[in-house]
């Protein structure tokens, strides 16, 4: 298998912390600056991306996870690596560590989720938004629950403190791992920070973890 010519830099965080919105002002920035931008969102636009995004509520623990990287898989398979190659810079609105902070909110053990996702390509950047768990709070009931973690007014703090837990991770993986604090800055503020993290062009990273597959 080649190696991607393109850039992949991933955008997790807890729900309402703003990831649909900094994606797209980080995509806009991007075009803007001359950079070929692909966007894409896990759970995926496939059948099985649809499917797993259906059922999250119905489905709990290791079977969800196991969807959860299934689509992942997939999507690697027929939407990610092709851009890639085609020499995009693709953007995920979720990816590895939200599945190392949801599904562990769904008690299934790391060490399963880290040997489910063995083979996953790993991102040049890994983005983790986050903020203090009121403003989060405040959010999430501005625009409504969209799954069941985000109906416990507990999850929150605890998403906080298992994102901390997945940058460690990641790190340790030899991800390159940039936090953003969004609890006061905007959307295009946050993409700010992030273009500047940012691999400076496609193909420019030749030994950057997502080369290892």
């Amino acid at each position: 298998m080649t190696n991607p010519t393109g850039i992949f830099i991933t955008l997790d965080g807890p729900g309402g912390v703003g990831k649909s919105t900094t994606l797209t002002a980080l995509a806009e920035l991007l075009r803007r600056r001359g950079r070929p931008v692909h966007t894409t969102t896990e759970p995926s636009n496939s059948p099985l991306g649809r499917f797993t995004r259906a059922h999250a509520d119905r489905i709990h623990g290791h079977a969800l996870a196991c969807l959860v990287a299934a689509d992942r898989y997939e999507h690697l398979r027929t939407e990610i690596r092709p851009r890639l190659d085609h020499g995009d810079t693709v953007l995920c609105d979720r990816y590895l560590a939200s599945t190392l902070v949801v599904q562990r909110l769904d008690h299934v053990p790391e060490r399963f989720l880290l040997d489910l996702n063995a083979d996953v390509l790993l991102p040049h950047l890994a983005v983790i938004l986050t903020a203090d768990a009121q403003t989060i709070a405040g959010r999430l009931a501005a625009r409504g629950a969209h799954h069941r973690f985000e109906r416990d007014p507990q999850v929150p703090a605890r998403e906080n403190e298992l994102y901390q837990r997945a940058t460690e991770v990641l790190r340790g993986m030899g991800v390159p791992v940039l936090a953003v604090n969004t609890t006061e800055s905007t959307p295009e503020e946050a993409a700010e920070q992030i273009a500047s993290a940012a691999p400076p062009s496609p193909g420019s990273v030749t030994t950057s973890p997502a080369d290892r597959t």
